[in-house]
């Protein structure tokens, strides 16, 4: 009786979300819309218009499913900006159907294996919201760390450019299309947001706060202080990408330091759950008190905490900022 009430209001929040999700657009969210693009329409400024081409080309580009999993999922702004940083062509709507699959598909292998309903439900939740988050970490830091490996290179033919007399907008566009992966992506995103009107200085700092790399931000400090006071701009280029290596430098030699104490952390840290699942795997009704027996969840509870704590002092004894 218990498992068909937890079912059935299983079954009504899920319904509840995909009529929330896919009712029609609020009517104030619509006139706030209009009344944005009636202001920007008549406003006699470059910038404003810009801004409201571009939010008419990203409003064009979402579909059904992207504003059902926006209304959904928690604070799509920021996970729109995370799969941005990506340098996929992945929206909202796809993250959200891969957490939804996951976690059912979750649930319902845990469930047929004889775990209790509410915890095939929560580790399903857990691993539905916490994979694909995990997936979409591990690309940007992949992508992120291409493009800090390649960022001096990119830094110095922007020198060179400079110091053959082009201007700066001309060799961001070289840069662009000479240099191949992540770098060469943002280079050629910049160039073609000043084609369009926007500043250097804005076209730099929206790179800036999509990467969220401190050696860009490095890069468009310099490039404003120097259009600000003047000065010879590849000279300070030129140190720059001699610091941003060093900086390289260090934080490879910290990472082999480093690097033993976080295999130890990782095996250790692991290997209970490790052997926890395969139990569990192989034979459900041996960990089936586990789940029953209020002593063994206390006890199971407690060790999760102080495990908690172990890994927590141990990152932050690995941890180290440059």
């Amino acid at each position: 009786m218990m498992q068909f009430a937890i079912i059935m209001t299983g079954m009504f929040v899920l319904l509840a979300m995909l009529i929330l999700a896919f009712s029609g657009p609020s009517a104030e969210r619509a006139a706030s819309r209009r009344l944005t693009t009636l202001r920007a329409r008549h406003s006699q400024t470059a910038s404003a218009k810009v801004e409201a081409q571009m939010r008419r080309i990203a409003a064009s580009r979402s579909t059904r499913m992207d504003d059902a999993a926006a209304r959904i999922l928690p604070n799509p702004t920021q996970l729109k900006k995370r799969l941005a940083m990506t340098g996929k062509s992945w929206t909202v709507g796809q993250y959200g159907m891969a957490t939804l699959g996951i976690a059912l598909l979750t649930m319902i292998a845990l469930w047929s294996r004889g775990l209790p309903l509410l915890i095939a439900l929560f580790l399903g939740i857990f691993l539905g919201a916490g994979i694909p988050h995990k997936a979409v970490s591990m690309v940007i830091k992949r992508r992120v760390g291409q493009f800090t490996a390649k960022f001096p290179d990119a830094i110095e033919l922007l020198v060179r450019g400079l110091r053959s007399g082009l201007p700066i907008t001309e060799t961001i566009s070289v840069v662009g299309n000479e240099m191949k992966g992540p770098v060469g992506e943002e280079f050629r995103a910049v160039a073609d947001k000043m084609k369009i009107g926007r500043s250097l200085d804005s076209a730099l700092q929206e790179t800036a706060d999509r990467l969220g790399t401190p050696e860009f931000q490095f890069f468009v400090i310099t490039i404003q202080i120097q259009r600000e006071t003047g000065g010879n701009l590849a000279e300070t280029l030129s140190n720059l990408a001699d610091v941003l290596r060093k900086r390289s430098q260090m934080k490879l030699k910290i990472k082999a330091m480093s690097s033993e104490s976080k295999a130890s952390a990782y095996i250790v840290g692991a290997l209970p759950f490790i052997v926890f699942g395969l139990i569990m795997w192989i034979s459900p009704d041996y960990m089936t008190d586990f789940f029953k027996d209020p002593r063994l969840m206390v006890a199971g509870i407690g060790g999760l905490v102080w495990m908690g704590i172990g890994a927590f002092i141990m990152a932050k004894m690995v941890s180290f900022e440059i």
